[in-house]
């Protein structure tokens, strides 16, 4: 991809392949976030879609000074998956789901075992991911799936640094106290990796 900036300088004078480079480069992770905190493939789409539009049709309002654009877009996202959530009850889905989404490369050759191992462990630990407060699922959301920075995670979330810090925090150990220790240092492995 060309260098980002570049795009967004092009896409504000109005060349649109310069928006559709910058669409198709964040639809994937935009999509994966908004999948992440709904639960659901068909709300995940349209809240990344409604983020992704919004985000190129108010291109003017992006400010480099502020954040990256990939911080402000995610903004964007949290704010439309909020939305929708409050919109209806949160159903749960399963991390073997999430993982064949291609979210996760699967080992190259598990034994059976390891599968059914893998995937026990997997459906409990994004169990429990679902059932934590909507605050805390979106803070370990956005530092282990979404890879932020805890200063990007202030941005997006629209709190403090050490509040985000401090739900991740919280997060961590409310899982902790739901999983066993083997089941937590897994899920550290695999993040790991």
């Amino acid at each position: 991809m060309p260098d980002l900036s570049a795009l967004i300088q092009r896409w504000q004078g109005g060349d649109e392949r310069a928006a559709e480079a910058i669409y198709h480069h964040h639809r994937e992770a935009t999509f994966r976030l908004a999948y992440g905190l709904l639960g659901n493939a068909a709300d995940a789409e349209e809240a990344a879609q409604d983020a992704l539009t919004y985000a190129l049709i108010h291109i003017n309002h992006f400010d480099p000074g502020r954040a990256t654009f990939p911080t402000w877009l995610h903004t964007i996202a949290v704010s439309r998956c909020r939305d929708r959530q409050r919109r209806r009850w949160l159903p749960t889905f399963s991390l073997t789901q999430w993982l064949q989404r291609g979210q996760d490369a699967p080992d190259p050759a598990p034994s059976l075992e390891r599968q059914a191992i893998q995937g026990e462990t997997h459906s409990e630990v994004w169990q429990a991911v679902q059932n934590l407060s909507p605050q805390l699922r979106e803070a370990i959301l956005l530092r282990y799936w979404a890879d932020h920075t805890y200063q990007e995670m202030a941005a997006i979330l629209d709190c403090p640094l050490r509040t985000a810090q401090s739900r991740v925090r919280l997060a961590y150990d409310k899982l902790r106290a739901v999983l066993a220790s083997a089941e937590l240092n897994h899920f550290e492995e695999e993040r790991a990796q």
